[in-house]
């Protein structure tokens, strides 16, 4: 109890539990706003997340009272607890909170949070009250008892008011991006589509956009990193107010970035900003002009979102989205939705300006989609090379792709789209857009490419009379470092060459055995009717795959068989470094500019250590849970992590007990630590599982929603004996994890 608080008392308390703490509310009943003023200065040390809001702490006093002058009533007069209700201000702060993003489990802490000060502060006032260990342990034992029932029924409404206004944000949200889906890029004109970014900005979420583009990109030149001081021109501008346009300056001037402002960092950077203005320090490089810099002040901007217009790789200018009318600044959620759009409209406007630039275009369209950084996973070391055909008939649509998996896994993907120019890479983006959908439900490889084929075949159909029809190949490859295990499927495409360890020992020289693999190769892909296989083999830890389209091997003046024999002898030697042979392979099989595109891809197995996995089997039975929870937790001590036993053992819980009662024998429970904690349950039943909303009335029915909030990512994948259900979690101090192994 803090030492200013002080409680006079003059009265002889209860003797038995619930008299004794009905005495002891109605002493603490004066003393009230001294245990808010308490309650609230402690939240605003040890819960900051939810205090930056200014709106949230102003709300955060009333919340406290409320929550205190309830439990005090329920103390005195012994109210039923089936009846409470959710404070009215706590609904109202559980709504800010969603608004704001901020995630139901700080939310949730919070209540656990004032729960355990309120416990803390009544038992330290017990001990000033009685003397008597029985009666102050009966006393702790019933207030803890009615406290956690009180807990459990406020934070339910708080959590169902959160629920209700997080999806009525996304709502606003989806409805929002599909009106700029619809109203954006509906011309090709450069200047049109950014006046369409600048009226659905205005629509209920900003008071004033503007549109600034490089006066590099409307002079159609190929933009590379963006100039300093960065010189734009203002292409479009809109206002919630009818007078903006005869107050401000007009559209078609150009003018500069400073060096080091936020517009031009955000600029050349990629990333957005967000930023208050106050009406003395309005930011030189937001007023273009003198009398611009005093319409801003008499309007009164106070908040503003600087997003750039990057498409395809590509800086093309910069999207500011303003407030003044609009009471609330913006936030990190508006944030994100003002990307999305103008993602979208920075796709529309580099369409528009490079329309009459077919090839440049395709060429950039191909860069972009192409993976230019790839994602941290713990399967494989990678390394590609993309270089577009030397030809100026225009470019491929060649690819490939790295994919992270669940369960550790890795999916390896190199595909050739036939044709050229744009509809070929075009065509490409779709089609590995395709994968990417099918690989994150965990389709098997030949699966996938059945999938696949069904989407080359739409598209076909999609296609006007006349136009070349769509095929492609494609090559997927799925490796398991936990069994070092690869599962590959073809459509039409070559083979991949799997490089194995050197064998050292044996008294000569350290080899390599270079092999391709002869498996099977199905038809390519838009011909539909015709199944798919996938071929599996056990790969030793540091193998090499090299996957290729055909442009690497096929030329018009040389035999396959001989630049086959070139790729063996390149990988054979291969070096550590899987950059240098990328280059060594590209140098010795491509001496002068190649006829076609040519995508590569080269990934080094790597092995995840038996001990960073454990397995256990389970029985179709309800009391098998609480094992499996201390089965998770010892694991978890074996490797360090006891900070995650209570998040991963409510995880397990639910997943088990889901697996138990919806589910089939038999069941297992696995869990991987590599650059993050994995735990998987599986089972021999096909159904699906899925969220859904429950009521305040339902017993169950919150399982899953709780494991989608706790875990960083989960899902589902699906295999010929079942189905498995994994849920991801960051390890402690991983801001961006290094692969464990």
């Amino acid at each position: 109890m803090p030492a200013h608080i002080t409680y006079p008392y003059t009265w002889i308390v209860g003797t038995d539990t619930h008299s004794f703490l009905r005495d002891l509310a109605r002493g603490l009943e004066p003393q009230a706003d001294q245990l808010v003023d308490a309650m609230v200065e402690r939240f605003r040390r040890e819960l900051p997340e939810v205090w930056k809001y200014e709106d949230v702490a102003a709300l955060i006093p009333t919340t406290v009272s409320q929550h205190v002058t309830a439990v005090l009533e329920i103390l005195q007069h012994g109210n039923d607890l089936t009846e409470v209700t959710t404070p009215p201000a706590g609904i109202e702060l559980a709504r800010r909170l969603a608004k704001h993003g901020v995630q139901i489990s700080e939310l949730l802490r919070s209540y656990r949070f004032v729960h355990a000060g309120l416990i803390r502060l009544f038992s330290e006032e017990m001990a000033r009250l009685t003397k008597s260990p029985e009666l102050i342990h009966a006393a702790t034992i019933t207030l803890s008892t009615m406290g956690f029932e009180y807990v459990d029924r406020t934070a339910e409404g708080a959590a169902a008011a959160y629920q209700t206004e997080r999806d009525r944000w996304l709502q606003r949200r989806l409805i929002m991006v599909n009106e700029a889906s619809v109203r954006i890029g509906t011309t090709l004109d450069t200047t049109r589509t950014a006046q369409e970014l600048a009226e659905v900005g205005t629509d209920q979420f900003a008071d004033l956009v503007t549109v600034d583009l490089l006066d590099s990109a409307l002079r159609e030149e190929d933009t590379g990193p963006t100039p300093v001081p960065s010189v734009v021109r203002r292409v479009a501008q809109q206002s919630v107010l009818d007078d903006w346009a005869d107050s401000a300056d007009g559209t078609g001037e150009t003018h500069t970035y400073p060096e080091g402002s936020e517009p031009a960092r955000a600029l050349a950077t990629g990333q957005p900003l967000r930023h208050r203005i106050t009406a003395s320090d309005i930011p030189t490089w937001l007023a273009v002009s003198a009398d611009h810099r005093r319409t801003l002040r008499t309007l009164g901007i106070h908040s503003a979102l600087l997003v750039p217009l990057w498409a395809r790789g590509t800086p093309l200018g910069l999207a500011q989205f303003l407030r003044h009318r609009t009471a609330d600044p913006f936030d990190d959620e508006d944030l994100l939705l003002a990307q999305e759009i103008a993602s979208r409209a920075a796709v529309y406007i580099d369409n528009a300006r490079r329309y009459a630039h077919e090839r440049s275009t395709a060429l950039t369209l191909q860069r972009s989609l192409l993976q230019h950084r790839m994602p941290e996973q713990s399967a494989v070391d990678t390394a590609s090379r993309y270089l577009p055909s030397g030809s100026r008939a225009g470019v491929g649509g060649d690819w490939y792709d790295v994919i992270p998996l669940s369960g550790a896994r890795v999916a390896l993907v190199v595909g050739d789209v036939v044709g050229r120019g744009l509809h070929a890479s075009a065509t490409m983006g779709r089609l590995r857009t395709a994968v990417r959908a099918f690989a994150d439900i965990d389709l098997p490889p030949d699966e996938l490419l059945t999938h696949l084929d069904d989407v080359v075949i739409r598209l076909q159909r999609e296609e006007e009379r006349g136009a070349d029809g769509i095929s492609a190949t494609c090559l997927y490859a799925v490796y398991d470092p936990v069994y070092r295990l690869c599962s590959l499927a073809s459509a039409g495409h070559v083979p991949p060459a799997v490089v194995t360890p050197p064998v050292s020992g044996s008294g000569g020289p350290a080899s390599r055995a270079v092999d391709l693999p002869k498996i099977p190769i199905g038809v390519p892909l838009g011909l539909g009717g015709f199944p798919f296989e996938t071929a599996q083999f056990e790969l030793p830890e540091g193998s090499l795959l090299a996957l290729y389209t055909d442009g690497l091997v096929e030329s018009r003046t040389r035999d396959v068989d001989i630049a086959q024999t070139l790729l063996r002898d390149v990988l054979a030697q291969a070096s550590a470094s899987l950059e240098e042979t990328c280059d060594k392979l590209l140098s010795a099989l491509l001496p002068s500019r190649p006829a076609d595109d040519i995508a590569l891809l080269l990934a080094r197995t790597r092995a995840l250590d038996a001990d960073r996995v454990a397995t256990w089997d389970l029985a179709t039975d309800p009391a098998v849970v609480s094992g499996a929870r201390a089965q998770a937790s010892d694991q978890l001590a074996a490797w360090g992590l006891e900070d995650m036993a209570f998040t991963t053992e409510l995880m397990v819980s639910e997943l088990v007990t889901n697996a138990i009662r919806y589910g089939k024998a038999p069941i297992q429970l696995r869990m991987i630590l590599q650059s993050t904690l994995t735990c998987e349950v599986s089972d021999a039943s096909s159904t699906a599982p899925h969220l859904r909303r429950a009521r305040v009335s339902d017993e169950g029915g919150r399982g899953l929603l709780l494991v989608a909030q706790l875990a960083q990512h989960w899902g589902t994948r699906h295999n010929r004996e079942g189905k498995v259900i994994w849920a991801e979690q960051l390890l402690p101090g991983s801001g961006s994890p290094e692969p464990v192994l």
